[in-house]
């Protein structure tokens, strides 16, 4: 443990951090599938890389929206950080931490998504609860296609919850 007792909040290596970013990701895709948008968890794509390391680091999306945007699909990125990492650098900054994540995500895989007909959302949240902006507009988004939904089905064409 660190001396700031934050180590466990934050790290990567440990078994909680890939549990939430898991976690995060199904419930998303819960709610994708109960507002109708029809999408896939760990979908491969063949093109999400480093752009540093090359072909060898080939990952799926996290979660890939079917024409999400002008009829292209959506890689959706996940991405979970602590708002306290980098704070003795630093100072703390309110969400500092999720909109850097979310830049570098952006320059990491937007180029190579709109490079193969795909739109990306990064879709970043931190330990405390915040999103950044690209995921509270996905989220939005999402809400008014329910809207539209339960407005066109007199609010009886959908339910989040069961």
């Amino acid at each position: 443990m660190d001396k700031y007792r934050e180590h466990a909040i934050h790290c990567k290596e440990l078994p909680g951090f890939k549990y939430r970013h898991d976690w995060v990701r199904d419930v998303l895709g819960d709610i994708l599938r109960r507002a109708g948008i029809s999408a896939k968890k760990e979908a491969p794509v063949n093109f999400l890389t480093d752009p540093m390391e090359g072909r060898s680091t080939l990952r799926p999306a996290d979660l890939l929206v079917f024409g999400w945007a002008g009829g292209k699909h959506a890689c959706v990125d996940l991405t979970g950080v602590s708002p306290l990492a980098g704070l003795r650098e630093s100072g703390f900054v309110a969400g500092q931490a999720i909109r850097k994540a979310e830049s570098k995500k952006v320059d990491k895989h937007a180029k190579a998504c709109a490079d193969n007909q795909h739109a990306f959302v990064p879709f970043t949240f931190d330990t405390f609860g915040s999103l950044a902006p690209e995921a509270i507009r996905l989220l939005t988004r999402v809400q008014k296609i329910v809207h539209s939904s339960c407005s066109s089905t007199g609010g009886r064409g959908l339910s989040l919850i069961g």
